[in-house]
């Protein structure tokens, strides 16, 4: 079953009365050498290829979650759209190696699907996202402190020059610093706007990141070190001092010369600090 083929996928469509769900973002991949790019990409590294497991989110009608399969122990799908439910029985019919999860996965507990379903194996993610829900799901896999060594996403291309843009660049933003924070990210290879059913106005890009277990600061000192980088580039054409003086209580002065302090220039804009001197003012305030 060719599933990156038009013919294809829309006889699947047809028989089985799917809609594409606007709200949801759905473009699905009919290029025919993205898929397994993706699916090598989350084994580089691995002592054991043959052992590690793959959470995917997001399974469009398989195409992605056929080449996982191929490749990984096992692999666990979660997708929030149930109208896939009989076409996903059919593409996925050949594997059994293969468990699909109808749900939100914003609303799943990852660390227990990796505990209970894939007996806490070498895992990693992988996804082809929507950009409405891009940053968010992102931020609770590495928020969450999965045990995952890697994560490979598509995303649209601005996204993900996002993503890899580095700290204190013009580029960056809040995401930047929360993803350079627990992993090393990395822009693999572009994929065209016409690699998609229906295509859509915008080219995608593929990123993986290599996942760490950064224990640098507190837990604590950790919601203190994003809420400063959150509020920042809330109001990032403004001098820092002036979103970080409402949401510390504190004064422009107090903050300059704490600034002053550590070696910050007192007239900086969030995107002006590295994420060490985030890491630096957190820890001191």
């Amino acid at each position: 079953m060719e599933l990156t083929n038009i013919g294809t996928i829309r006889d699947l469509f047809a028989r089985h009365e799917f809609s594409f769900t606007k709200s949801l973002g759905q473009n699905f991949l009919i290029n025919p050498s993205v898929c397994p790019k993706i699916a090598e990409l989350g084994l580089e590294g691995a002592d054991e290829p043959s052992e590690v497991c793959a959470i995917e989110i997001g399974t469009g009608v398989g195409v992605l979650t056929r080449e996982l399969a191929k490749r990984y122990k096992k692999v666990v799908a979660v997708e929030i759209d149930e109208k896939l439910k009989p076409i996903l029985e059919e593409t996925l019919a050949d594997f059994n190696n293969v468990e699909v999860i109808f749900a939100d996965v914003m609303e799943t507990d990852l660390a227990a699907v990796i505990a209970e379903k894939l007996d806490g194996a070498e895992t990693v993610v992988c996804a082809n996202l929507p950009y409405y829900i891009t940053s968010p799901v992102i931020m609770r896999v590495l928020e969450s402190r999965l045990p995952v060594r890697s994560m490979t996403v598509m995303v649209q291309k601005e996204a993900a020059d996002r993503l890899c843009a580095p700290t204190g660049s013009r580029e960056c933003g809040a995401v930047s610093y929360a993803v350079r924070y627990y992993s090393v990210p990395k822009l693999m290879f572009k994929v065209g706007r016409g690699s998609f059913m229906p295509s859509p106005n915008v080219d995608s890009a593929v990123v993986r990141m290599e996942i760490g277990q950064r224990n640098e600061l507190s837990a604590e000192d950790e919601k203190l070190l994003f809420r400063l980088i959150r509020s920042g580039f809330s109001q990032r054409r403004k001098q820092l001092t002036n979103p970080l003086s409402g949401e510390l209580h504190k004064s422009k002065e107090e903050l300059s010369a704490l600034f002053a302090e550590l070696g910050i220039k007192t007239t900086a804009r969030a995107e002006e600090l590295t994420l060490d001197d985030y890491i630096r003012l957190a820890r001191r305030l």
